[in-house]
């Protein structure tokens, strides 16, 4: 038997639902151009590539579109974890820092490796009915293989009431 994660990769795997995922709940994620390369219940992969909707005035990638594939990348992981839990769990990003490195031109790829720390989180969540909080990192690397840019989002979860 699948479990709620797993079914929610499936979904956004299928390219079609993806498609409906991103316009009903990020648009703007459709808009940039955002991809997903790799979903499983530890990691996630999306990239971004510069085209002239995500461009900034110096030739390169937006950092607001850079921001959007690193957000997702860990947003992804938390949303696959919520995805039909009883009770419900909100989740809401609480900070955002960010570091870049490197021009991004061309397809920049971001990658976040907390999927096991946000199911736990999620878990104390739901354990103590408490909001718990979780800083993950998104690593956006260039076609060189270059980091790029850097973001360390921080996740609050938090059980619904029934």
């Amino acid at each position: 038997m699948q479990n709620n994660f797993s079914i929610f990769a499936q979904q956004i795997a299928n390219p079609f639902k993806y498609k409906l995922f991103l316009l009903s709940k990020l648009p703007m994620a459709f808009m940039a151009g955002l991809k997903v390369i790799e979903l499983n219940e530890s990691k996630a992969v999306v990239s971004v590539k510069h085209k002239w909707l995500n461009q900034n005035p110096f030739g390169s990638l937006y950092f607001a579109a850079l921001s959007m594939a690193g957000e997702m990348s860990t947003g992804l992981l938390g949303f696959g974890q919520i995805s039909k839990r009883k009770p419900g769990i909100s989740m809401l990003v609480v900070k955002l820092e960010a570091e870049f490195y490197k021009k991004a031109i061309g397809k920049i790829v971001f990658t976040c490796n907390d999927g096991n720390s946000i199911k736990n989180t999620i878990d104390d969540a739901i354990a103590t009915g408490e909001g718990q909080t979780i800083q993950c990192i998104s690593t956006g690397t260039n076609e060189m293989n270059e980091i790029v840019a850097v973001f360390k989002i921080t996740w609050s979860f938090k059980a619904k009431k029934l």
